[in-house]
């Protein structure tokens, strides 16, 4: 079983899609980004973060951090991560969009707001009144991010206040190091605060790291690029006649020339008030954010999408095929399938047509999923898909060496071949979108079900028969558990990603994989034995605890129920799922909130829909709200739904009797619709949306996804959906 304790999100300042995310750093772990709510100790204030992602759980970047200092001399401050650290007093983290406080327990308070790859942080130090002209300290800290992964960089101090770094250090996620960049200004032009001393501290030694000099007389410092961790300390020292200090800061991955220009272009006038910011989560891996991050930007933020898509396809120019996980600017690992390819399917049936607006060439965007579909790299571990034997068998067999002498992690077989399949058919829908050849969309059309090759109907669990299963390439199967990796997992085997991974599937069970057919779940119904099988199944799924609510591959069951027409069911389950589940508190979300992914699967959650990926429907349900807009600013539309009849009292894990919670009527823009799923352009075009809600249970049972259009069902490639 593999479940995250920790949200993994940090409690900082940041523009959405921005670089710089500027917060607070903890002394313990898991840290992913940094921040911890408890009672850790503060070893600095650094500026860029990852967000909301498992992975290394030291964290990842953490560089370059501030630290505040009173009370020492300039050659005897404590320095040192471990010496300087401290806690904060109790209830002063505080929070809004774009801002962040807290409060050292002696008295030092940190304020933080930024914007793309700038930002400001302020001291505000607890000076004794009868002292006009306190001398307050900063450290600039070169070697320490949040993995300790120093391998070498440099530091200049100038009289003008201004502190320049470089340093290479460990991503978060993979085998690669990378180089980044800050640019420190602390001569605010608003201020009558002095510089008053400043200098460099360093290690005695790499044998007594703790051991330390400071040194007004040296200004610079470097260390030669070594390939391994460094324990160096070091790092620059200010001191100061104030009891405010207010610090500018930009950050780069170019140079440190570029970390300065993008503090000067971004603030140049030092004005706090300026900055405007917001918080976000949303961030990189794809794995992690295709299912619901991408589908709501593709809502609501279709220009920045388009930005997002672009780099994806610059991607599969340099190196052949669609960037799946990329971490601190290098290749990260290859987490299930190449999950970039259902994102740009998804751009290309829904913005195929102003593509080239958005600064998205078609041709290229469907070259690019091509060649991942289709090409084999030398490591699949890093980038695109293990091709040779998915075209080979039409499944991912175990125990099996590629001849060509490709190699990957050979190991998430059965998850792996649902998510190519879901791949493939994000290629034949972007050759429907973009009217590429009959031929090929009848090839990944055809590709789309190989999932199917994985399903062993003979295995049985808790009275259900058919499962996902691993298989070897003579074609017999290779019998995992259904329940291993499942929450309830009795053996506890290992679902991560690794080489001890024996059951073939990726932080998930078969139990819950043998769900997963967002393209065709009519297969899985008839593969499940029917409709009642298949409603019985699913809730045994909930029931027996096999749900896993903090982790992606659970995100779309909670629907499930609508592809045997029964939405209502949907309704009580996806209330049961957000009330016992999510809530306003510290740890508010089941899991890490994997780059937005939960954070966005509780929107759709919210406004009572869920994307089908790479195409153009969504599931609609039951809003939470009375009333909401959607605005696209590329259409130039809002999108007013109204829901008739909204019952606050269904508002529950369990909804009382008789409270309107079930969907009794859809119109758009007054034309009646199905009962259980809408379309992408009936979300943006603009008009009205009304949802009409009853309270009885029977009654929607037996209406289902209704009567008002021709095929009320979602769709599903076997029974002929998502139509040519």
């Amino acid at each position: 079983m593999l479940r995250w304790r920790f949200n993994c999100l940090g409690a900082g300042a940041a523009v959405p899609h921005a670089m710089a995310k500027v917060g607070i750093d903890v002394s313990t772990a898991p840290r992913q980004a940094g921040y911890i709510s408890d009672n850790s100790s503060i070893t600095g204030i650094s500026l860029m973060h990852d967000e909301g992602t498992g992975g290394n759980v030291d964290g990842g970047y953490g560089v370059f951090p501030l630290f505040p200092l009173t009370n020492c001399t300039f050659a005897a401050c404590p320095v040192g991560i471990a010496a300087r650290q401290a806690l904060r007093a109790a209830g002063t983290d505080a929070a809004r969009p774009g801002y962040f406080t807290t409060t050292f327990v002696n008295g030092i308070k940190i304020e933080t707001t930024s914007t793309r790859r700038s930002g400001l942080i302020r001291f505000s130090y607890a000076s004794a009144p009868a002292d006009p002209t306190p001398t307050n300290y900063v450290v600039v800290d070169l070697t320490h991010d949040l993995q300790r992964s120093f391998e070498g960089g440099s530091i200049s101090v100038s009289p003008s206040g201004r502190v320049e770094l470089g340093g290479t250090f460990l991503q978060s996620y993979g085998t690669d190091n990378y180089t980044a960049f800050a640019c420190y200004d602390f001569n605010d032009p608003n201020s009558n605060a002095k510089n008053m001393d400043f200098g460099t501290y360093q290690s005695v030694s790499e044998n007594t790291p703790d051991v330390i000099a400071v040194s007004s007389n040296i200004t610079s410092l470097n260390f030669p690029f070594q390939p391994s961790v460094s324990p160096i300390q070091a790092g620059a020292l200010l001191s100061f006649n104030s009891s405010t200090v207010l610090a500018r800061f930009g950050v780069s991955f170019i140079s440190t020339q570029q970390a300065c220009a993008n503090a000067e272009a971004e603030i140049p006038d030092w004005d706090w008030d300026k900055v405007e910011v917001f918080l976000t989560s949303i961030h990189s891996s794809s794995w992690d954010t295709f299912r619901t991050v991408h589908p709501l930007l593709s809502i609501t933020s279709p220009r920045e999408w388009g930005e997002i898509v672009s780099a994806y396809v610059d991607g599969w120019r340099h190196r052949g095929y669609i960037p799946e996980c990329r971490a601190n600017t290098k290749a990260g690992f290859v987490q299930g399938g190449s999950d970039g390819m259902p994102i740009l399917g998804d751009f290309a049936v829904k913005y195929g047509s102003v593509a080239e607006e958005l600064g998205v060439p078609t041709d290229d965007l469907y070259q690019a999923l091509v060649d991942t579909a289709e090409n084999t790299p030398p490591d699949w571990s890093r980038v695109g898909r293990q091709n040779t034997a998915w075209k080979m068998f039409g499944y991912i067999p175990t125990d099996w060496v590629d001849p060509s002498g490709s190699v990957g992690l050979p190991t998430r077989e059965a998850s792996r071949a649902t998510e190519y399949s879901l791949g493939d058919f994000a290629v034949r829908q972007a050759g429907i979108a973009l009217n590429k050849s009959d031929a090929d969309i009848a090839k990944y059309s055809n590709r789309s079900m190989n999932f199917v090759n994985h399903w062993d109907p003979s295995v049985t669990s808790d009275g259900f028969t058919g499962f996902l299963q691993r298989r070897f390439q003579n074609g017999t199967f290779a019998f995992s558990p259904p329940n291993a990796c499942s929450p309830v997992d009795p053996v506890s085997h290992s679902c991560a990603r690794g080489t001890d991974n024996d059951v073939g599937f990726y932080e998930s069970s078969s139990w819950e994989m043998s769900f997963f057919a967002p393209q065709s779940m009519s297969t899985i119904v008839r593969l499940m034995g029917g409709p009642a099988t298949f409603l019985a199944r699913t809730d045994h799924y909930f029931t027996q605890g096999y749900y896993q609510a903090g982790n992606e591959p659970s995100f779309e069951i909670p629907w499930v129920y609508h592809y045997v027409n029964r939405p209502d069911l949907s309704a009580l389950r996806v209330r049961k799922v957000v009330f016992d589940n999510f809530n306003t508190g510290i740890r508010g979300i089941p899991g890490n909130d994997d780059s937005g992914a939960m954070a966005s699967l509780l929107v759709f959650h919210l406004l009572g829909l869920y994307p089908v990926p790479a195409s153009t429907q969504l599931l609609i349900g039951s809003p939470f709200l009375s009333s909401f807009t959607i605005h696209n600013d590329l259409f130039g539309t809002s999108t007013n739904f109204t829901v008739l009849g909204f019952d606050p009292a269904s508002l529950a894990s369990a909804p009382p009797t008789g409270s309107k919670l079930f969907v009794k009527s859809v119109n758009v823009n007054g034309k009646p619709g199905s009962l259980c799923w809408i379309d992408f352009f009936d979300v943006v075009g603009g008009g009205e949306v009304v949802i009409e809600l009853d309270g009885d249970p029977t009654l929607a049972a037996q209406r289902g996804c209704g009567a008002a259009v021709s095929q009320p069902l979602p769709d599903s490639l076997e029974t002929g959906g998502f139509v040519i």
